[in-house]
């Protein structure tokens, strides 16, 4: 088996030596159509835009992004062809928690906001949001989580995004990026929501971009 690797990837190198019979390292963006002719899979990062373009005419027949999102993935095309995918969801979510976390005490260092009297509001309660949960509740704040698909399928306490919008003095995303199906994330972040916000809360995007519409937003 002849694998193409991208070689940002940590902790990688020493296990593929021992799983593959053949490893090639390339940059993510530097890998091309040449390289990928001749190999059985891909591991990638979201540098790596792996559709027709680069796959027709090889041998590859599964890629794995060491990514949470897949948006650079042409599922479609994939599928078409018979290429297996996988992505890798919560990969990042401890660094995501530690992240917010960090946020809310430059925050509270700089005297904008006293966490522990603030409200929070989390947007996407997944692996990530999950674990942003955990890392806020030392400080004793409020939190509010909003996850329709996970209401809709275990119920609980999630709120509204309604909710979310008139009484957190932090809102932080941690949702997938679609498109389709009943609930899409695509500019979720939009005119109508930053119209709609009753305070001036501080707003952390640390989903994917797209998640938010810039324009909107500045």
């Amino acid at each position: 088996m002849k694998v193409i690797i991208d070689d940002k990837i940590p902790y990688i190198r020493e296990a593929a030596a021992k799983l593959f019979d053949e490893v090639e390292y390339f940059t993510g963006a530097g890998i091309t159509s040449k390289n990928v002719r001749d190999a059985d899979a891909l591991i990638v990062r979201t540098r790596t835009r792996c559709d027709k373009s680069l796959l027709e005419g090889s041998k590859v027949r599964f890629i794995a992004t060491a990514t949470i999102g897949y948006d650079h993935l042409d599922i479609a095309y994939l599928e078409k062809c018979g290429i297996t995918w996988t992505n890798c969801p919560g990969c990042n979510a401890s660094s995501v928690g530690q992240y917010v976390r960090s946020v809310l005490l430059v925050l509270k260092h700089l005297g904008i906001i006293d966490p522990g009297n603030a409200t929070v509001g989390i947007v996407g309660v997944g692996h990530v949001g999950q674990a942003v949960v955990r890392s806020l509740k030392p400080f004793g704040c409020k939190i509010l989580q909003n996850d329709p698909p996970r209401q809709e399928n275990e119920g609980g306490t999630f709120v509204s995004l309604e909710e979310i919008r008139k009484n957190c003095d932090i809102i932080t995303f941690h949702t997938p990026l679609t498109k389709d199906g009943a609930y899409p994330t695509y500019h979720l972040a939009d005119k109508n929501f930053f119209d709609s916000l009753k305070l001036n809360p501080v707003f952390i995007n640390a989903a994917r971009g797209a998640v938010t519409d810039n324009q909107a937003l500045l």
